[in-house]
């Protein structure tokens, strides 16, 4: 496939435009004006939507493929979704800023206020802000309430305690606050070595940061018992929400010793995740931290009926985002509760970790399952077998390619060798997930009886064989003629 430059045609052009009827502004400086006109391909409109078309159709997506991408849940999210934020598109994300601005927004702040009471039940907590945009940015805001409790308090904590098995960005974003990192390995059966655990804890630390179901997709048993050794040193519990998706209605980490949590809107609650759309990452904390939350917060006036913007309080760790963060975003969240309701979204933990379950006992006879126990809304396996006829874990998702699918996640959670994670979703049916099985137990059989065939793959592909590692280290995005 031609790239744009090359279908350049010199004198074509997309568009006419009207003579301007506004005087020339001033010419720039000499200095900084092109010697000569950029070379920009020249194209008709129909050249231009043909080429971006043909682009999209070789794109994979959840509209058009099955997405198994572990740690994202790339799902199908219904498209009522999309509608229901385009009813607040005319809105400006700051009219409630303005002076009398609540006024002519009360149903948009009462959408994000029912949010956070919605999601505040769900987690267990006492309040939630909205405005993180993201996980990791849900993450740091946690943090950055924790070292104001504790700063208000006069402790003195120098430590973060993090699994090895928790989401990558939870050591990130606990060093970025100014703590340093105590990892605590995983044990054999799956979950954070307890007695290390008891070992490394002490006053010093200022909280406990775990991803529950964890990186392998299994919920530690003993979380009640971690919560109360760490409420011992006065260390706080931080619940890393990215796989709240496995466990709503079942559990609120609020009721297992949680204190703050950030939940991944764009994850669990309906709207395209990475490149398919922004991301959302509320916190909510547990009444103690509720004063260091960060402004401006919506409340309940009493006297008026309506709802109103506090700007200011004095514990307060200030502003971390423009307004109530990602708006459209949380609406997709509120319509995807609402359309669901409780029963529903209790459904969509049960249909997850029940699809992950269901590829885990189907697959475990061709890949090496590292933790061979019930697992939740992800199964994780090794190619560890087809490592010994040379079959890295990488050749499992080219494969996965040529046969029409996105690749699952490789190579995480880095304590398992070869890893593949697998996460269905709970909105994949039984006969796509079936299909899904009988290629992967295709690529195993292929892996032991011609494994070089894995090496041209992809070659359904513009590309086939990158190199990865030099693409990430060397970019070079630049159109050489």
């Amino acid at each position: 496939m031609q790239l744009i430059f090359e279908q350049s045609v010199p004198g074509r052009k997309g568009v006419m435009l009207p003579a301007s009827d506004v005087p020339r502004a001033a010419a720039l400086p000499e200095g900084l004006r092109r010697a000569e006109p950029a070379a920009l391909p020249e194209l008709s409109e129909l050249d231009l939507v043909r080429h971006f078309t043909n682009l999209s159709r070789r794109n994979f997506s959840v509209d058009t493929h099955f997405y198994p991408l572990g740690s994202c849940t790339m799902k199908y999210n219904a498209k009522v979704l999309e509608n229901a934020a385009n009813l607040f598109a005319p809105l400006h994300p700051l009219t409630a800023l303005l002076p009398g601005g609540s006024d002519l927004c009360q149903g948009a702040l009462g959408m994000l206020y029912d949010l956070a009471q919605m999601l505040a039940d769900i987690t267990g907590m006492d309040e939630v802000t909205a405005q993180p945009l993201a996980g990791a940015h849900g993450e740091m805001t946690g943090m950055l309430l924790i070292a104001a409790y504790h700063k208000a308090k006069g402790n003195q904590k120098k430590y973060v305690v993090v699994p090895d098995s928790s989401h990558g960005t939870n050591p990130a974003s606990a060093a970025m606050v100014g703590y340093e990192i105590i990892t605590i390995p995983t044990a054999p059966y799956g979950d954070m070595d307890m007695e290390l655990f008891k070992q490394a804890m002490n006053s010093e630390v200022a909280a406990v940061m775990m991803t529950c179901p964890n990186t392998l997709g299994l919920f530690n048993p003993h979380i009640k018992e971690i919560a109360d050794i760490a409420h011992s040193h006065d260390a706080l519990m931080y619940y890393d929400g990215a796989n709240l998706n496995a466990i709503m209605g079942k559990v609120r980490p609020g009721d297992v010793g949680f204190d703050v949590i950030h939940v991944n809107l764009h994850k669990t609650f309906g709207t395209p995740h990475g490149g398919g759309g922004p991301g959302s990452g509320p916190v909510g904390v547990k009444k103690a931290l509720v004063p260091f939350l960060p402004m401006p917060c919506i409340v309940h006036d009493d006297d008026s009926g309506q709802l109103r913007v506090q700007t200011d309080s004095p514990q307060s760790i200030g502003r971390t985002a423009n307004f109530f963060g990602n708006f459209g975003v949380m609406v997709k969240a509120y319509a995807y509760m609402i359309m669901l309701g409780r029963e529903g979204l209790i459904q969509v933990s049960e249909q997850a970790v029940l699809n992950a379950n269901y590829i885990k006992e189907k697959l475990k006879g061709y890949f090496e399952l590292p933790y061979d126990q019930t697992c939740m809304h992800e199964a994780v396996f090794s190619a560890s077998r087809q490592l010994e006829h040379g079959v890295h874990a990488i050749d499992i998702a080219k494969f996965l390619i040529d046969k029409g699918y996105h690749p699952p996640t490789v190579y995480f959670p880095l304590i398992v060798k070869e890893a593949i994670m697998i996460e269905p979703t709970e909105t994949e049916s039984k006969q796509t997930l079936d299909a899904f099985i009988e290629i992967m137990i295709e690529a195993a059989q292929l892996a032991e009886s011609d494994p070089a065939a894995f090496a041209a793959m992809p070659v359904s592909m513009p590309v086939t064989r990158l190199d990865e590692t030099k693409a990430a280290r060397e970019q070079n995005v630049c159109c050489v003629g």
